[in-house]
């Protein structure tokens, strides 16, 4: 496969959502060969093609990004946030909404987990919920909003004990999440680094965006953080992986060290 149309095929993926296959031409080659095969082209007429196809655009974003995901995944962030962070927007009234963006949702598991959680924690019974979970990738994101799991997925191997039968019905072989956690997740496919990402969010208190920044180079993951410092209200958090930062990009964020993670409140533009 010719190396400069790789590259070529790495700069379109690389300005279209940031994320660099520059240095990893050989990952690249290995998740689109078949499909190029399946089309009968070959790699320099696949770059022509993926540009002024919508849909196959589509179908590369489900081949280049990662989606392994489950239930109550990092038990210490959802422990932080159960314990110290929810509380602190419990005094929200009916005419606040209490809202949360988990960008790069997936499958569906983080941001159900969320709505979970909240509905334990029984702080928001008088406040309205919303849970904005987005996606680059269509095809996961139908996924998540049917809200549909076989009950053999690896989804499931950290649900806490009585979780199951408490928030899924059981449907033959699968479990679909209850309505009353699904009406707290509003779905939607957005490439983060689309100009009005802030209008189509709108403001939020928490924003949860794991393991993404790391296949940003750092112009993009200044454009994020960017993004989240706007989209968050003052007194918003905002939750990365474990490996991402955002302090050598955006000083206006405030680290936030506990014995088990670390996270960032929004402060001050420097």
């Amino acid at each position: 496969m010719s190396i400069m149309a790789l590259e070529q095929l790495a700069s379109y993926i690389y300005e279209f959502c940031g994320i660099d296959y520059s240095k990893n031409l050989p990952s690249l080659e290995s998740k689109i060969t078949y499909r190029i095969k399946e089309l009968g082209l070959n790699i320099w007429e696949y770059c022509g093609y993926v540009k002024i196809e919508e849909k196959e655009r589509d179908t590369l974003i489900e081949l280049i990004t990662v989606n392994e995901t489950y239930f109550f995944r990092e038990e210490n962030l959802l422990r932080e946030l159960q314990t110290n962070i929810l509380p602190k927007f419990e005094d929200y009234s009916k005419e606040k909404t209490f809202r949360i963006w988990c960008a790069a949702c997936s499958s569906g598991e983080e941001p159900y987990t969320l709505a979970m959680l909240i509905k334990e924690t029984m702080l928001f019974e008088k406040s309205s919920v919303e849970i904005i979970a987005s996606d680059i990738n269509k095809k996961v994101l139908d996924k998540a909003e049917k809200g549909v799991y076989s009950s053999k997925s690896l989804s499931f191997r950290k649900m806490p004990y009585g979780m199951l039968d408490k928030y899924f019905d059981k449907i033959e072989d699968d479990y679909k999440v209850k309505d009353e956690i699904r009406k707290l997740v509003k779905f939607k496919n957005l490439n983060m680094f689309d100009k009005n990402i802030e209008q189509e969010v709108g403001r939020v208190d928490i924003i949860l965006c794991r393991n993404v920044l790391i296949y940003f180079d750092t112009e993009f993951t200044k454009k994020a953080a960017l993004s989240f410092y706007n989209i968050l209200n003052e007194t918003g958090y905002l939750f990365l992986g474990h490996a991402e930062t955002v302090t050598n990009v955006n000083p206006g964020f405030d680290t936030v060290y506990t014995p088990s993670i670390f996270y960032y409140k929004k402060g001050e533009k420097a």
